[in-house]
C-alpha cells in the first residue's frame, strides 16, 4: 500500500510540475501584447531600425552591449548580453537577412526582461539568476538592407561554417568558440507552404536539433536539443495545434547548426513558417516569444530533464505539400478535346521602395493530378471550365484612365487582361502592382492557347457558360458575391 502511494504521489507531482510550464505559456501568449515592441510592425525593417532599439539600452544596467565585428559592407553587428547565471546561451537571428521575425521576438524579449510588478518577477528572476544570455538581433544586416537570404557577397552563410568566407561567419564561429554556450538558438524563417507531415496544415513553427554526423548519432548535447524542442513543441500545440513541424535531421558538414553541435553547444533550431491571416508574422512573433522563453525556463530550472527525447520523433515532419491556392477539378477545352486538371499556384513576394515594401506575384507552380496536395486555399472546380480571361479591347493611355472604369463589371463580362498604349508612362517600369484586380498589359504581349504551368495566375472559371470564379495573379474573386474586392492587380 505504501509502495502504491508512492507511485501516486510521484505522479501527481510529475503532473504539477509538467503542468507549471503550461500555465507560464499561457500566461506569455495572453500577455504578449504588453511586451510587444511597437516600432517593430512589419518585416522589412533595416539594420538603423535594429540600432536605434540597441542604443536605447546603453547605460542600463540590465545589459552589456558590444560590438562584435562588422558586416562586409561596414555595418555594425552588436550584442546583448543580460544575465548572470551559469547556463550561457547564444541567440542569433538574421543570419539570413529576409528572415526577420524571431528578431522581432528578442526585442519583445527584451521588453519583458525589463518590466516589473506584472506577476512574472519571480520567473524573471529566475531566467536571470540561473542564465547568462548573449543575443545577436541582426547578424546579416547587409542581407536584411536588401531583404534577400544571401550576404553582400551573395554568399549563404548558414553553408559558410567550414569556409568562413563572409566576416559574419566568422564572428558567429568566434563567438562560439570564445564564449562556449551551453546552448545556442538558430533563429530562422521558412516558407510559409510547408505542411506539417502529409497534412493540409501548414508548419507555423518547425525545429530541427540539428545531426553532427552523418549517423545522426545522439550524445548528451544533441538529446538537450531534443528535450527542450519537445518542451516547446507541447507548449506551442496549445495555441497552434497541429502547425508544429520538424525538419529531416540529414547532417549537412557545411551547416553552422550541425557544427555548433559538433562544437558542443546545444543547439536547437527554430523556423518560422506560415499561418493564415498573418502576413506579417505578427503572430509568430508572438509564438516565438512563447516559445524561446518557455524553454530558456525550462534550462534555468533544468525541467528540460524531465522531457523525453523520443517524443522529438513524434512532431511530424515538414513536408511540401501545400500551395497557396490550389484549383481541383477544373477542365480544360482544348482543340475539339477535353481533360481535367489541377493548378497550384503560389503568390511570391517582390521587394520594392527599398526593400521596405513588397506586393505579390503569383505563378501557375503545378499542373496536372494533385490529389495528393493541399492549398492554403482551394477551390473545387468540379464542373467548371478554365479559360483564359478576355483581353479588353480598347487600350488605356494610363492608370488614371483605368480608375474610371469598373473593374468588377470586367471580370462579371470574362475580362482578366487589359492594355496599356505603347506611349504609356508605366511603360519604363518592371514588374508591378495595381490596386484594381485586372492583370495589365504594357509591353504588347498576346496570350493565348490554354492556361499553362509557368504562366502568371491570371483565367476565369465558368459553369453553365457563366462566370463565377475571376482569378488574377493567383487571387480569387467570386464575381457573384455582392462586395466587391480590390487589390492585388498585376502590371507586366
Amino acid at each position: 500500500m505504501k509502495a502504491l502511494l508512492s507511485v501516486a504521489m510521484s505522479v501527481l507531482a510529475a503532473s504539477a510540475t509538467l503542468a507549471q510550464p503550461t500555465e507560464l505559456a499561457r500566461r506569455l501568449h495572453d500577455t504578449h501584447t504588453t511586451y510587444r515592441e511597437a516600432s517593430l510592425t512589419q518585416r522589412r525593417f533595416k539594420h538603423n531600425d535594429v540600432q536605434a532599439l540597441i542604443q536605447q539600452r546603453e547605460g542600463n544596467p540590465l545589459y552589456e552591449i558590444t560590438k562584435v565585428g562588422e558586416s562586409y559592407e561596414g555595418r555594425d553587428i552588436r550584442m546583448v548580453k543580460v544575465g548572470r547565471g551559469p547556463h550561457k546561451v547564444l541567440l542569433w537571428s538574421q543570419m539570413h537577412g529576409d528572415e526577420p521575425t524571431a528578431t522581432m521576438a528578442i526585442f519583445d524579449i527584451f521588453n519583458f526582461l525589463e518590466a516589473r510588478n506584472d506577476g512574472f518577477d519571480g520567473f524573471r528572476k529566475q531566467l536571470l539568476d540561473s542564465t547568462t544570455l548573449y543575443f545577436v538581433p541582426m547578424l546579416n544586416p547587409d542581407g536584411a538592407e536588401r531583404y534577400q537570404r544571401r550576404t553582400a557577397q551573395g554568399i549563404d552563410m548558414n553553408r559558410d561554417a567550414l569556409y568562413l568566407q563572409t566576416p559574419e561567419s566568422r564572428i558567429l564561429k568566434g563567438l562560439q568558440q570564445s564564449l562556449k554556450p551551453e546552448y545556442g538558438f538558430n533563429l530562422h524563417d521558412q516558407s510559409p507552404r510547408y505542411s506539417a507531415g502529409r497534412s493540409p496544415k501548414v508548419a507555423t513553427i518547425s525545429f530541427l536539433a540539428t545531426a553532427y554526423d552523418y549517423e545522426r548519432s545522439i550524445n548528451p548535447v544533441r538529446e538537450r536539443s531534443m528535450q527542450l524542442i519537445v518542451r516547446m513543441n507541447r507548449m506551442l500545440q496549445h495555441f497552434i495545434p497541429g502547425q508544429v513541424a520538424r525538419y529531416a535531421d540529414d547532417h549537412e558538414p557545411r551547416a553552422f547548426g550541425d557544427n555548433v553541435q559538433k562544437w558542443g553547444t546545444t543547439l536547437i533550431l527554430i523556423e518560422s513558417g506560415g499561418y493564415a491571416g498573418d502576413p506579417e508574422k505578427q503572430y509568430i512573433r508572438k509564438l516565438n516569444f512563447v516559445a524561446i522563453l518557455s524553454a530558456l525556463g525550462a534550462i534555468a530550472d533544468e525541467s528540460l530533464t524531465q522531457e523525453y527525447r523520443n517524443d522529438y520523433y513524434h512532431i511530424p515532419e515538414n513536408e511540401r505539400y501545400l500551395f497557396d491556392l490550389l484549383i481541383r477539378n477544373a477542365t480544360v477545352r482544348q482543340g475539339g478535346k477535353q481533360y481535367r486538371t489541377d493548378l497550384g499556384i503560389n503568390r511570391n513576394e517582390v521587394n520594392y521602395a527599398n526593400a521596405t515594401k513588397f506586393f505579390y506575384h503569383s505563378k501557375i507552380e503545378e499542373y496536372g493530378d494533385l490529389s495528393t496536395h493541399y492549398g492554403s486555399q482551394e477551390i473545387d472546380a468540379t464542373d467548371y471550365v478554365i479559360e483564359r480571361g478576355k483581353v479588353y479591347p480598347t487600350p488605356f493611355k494610363n492608370m488614371t484612365e483605368l480608375s474610371k472604369v469598373d473593374s468588377w463589371e470586367l471580370l462579371k463580362q470574362g475580362y482578366t487582361y487589359v492594355t496599356l498604349t505603347p506611349d504609356a508612362n508605366t511603360r519604363t517600369l518592371g514588374l508591378y502592382f495595381t490596386v484594381h484586380p485586372l492583370h495589365v498589359l504594357r509591353k504588347g504581349q498576346v496570350y493565348s492557347g490554354p492556361v499553362q504551368m509557368g504562366e502568371t495566375a491570371s483565367f476565369i472559371l465558368r459553369k453553365n457558360g457563366k462566370v463565377r470564379y475571376a482569378v488574377v495573379n493567383g487571387f480569387v474573386h467570386d464575381v457573384q458575391e455582392p462586395t466587391k474586392r480590390l487589390g492585388n492587380g498585376i502590371i507586366e
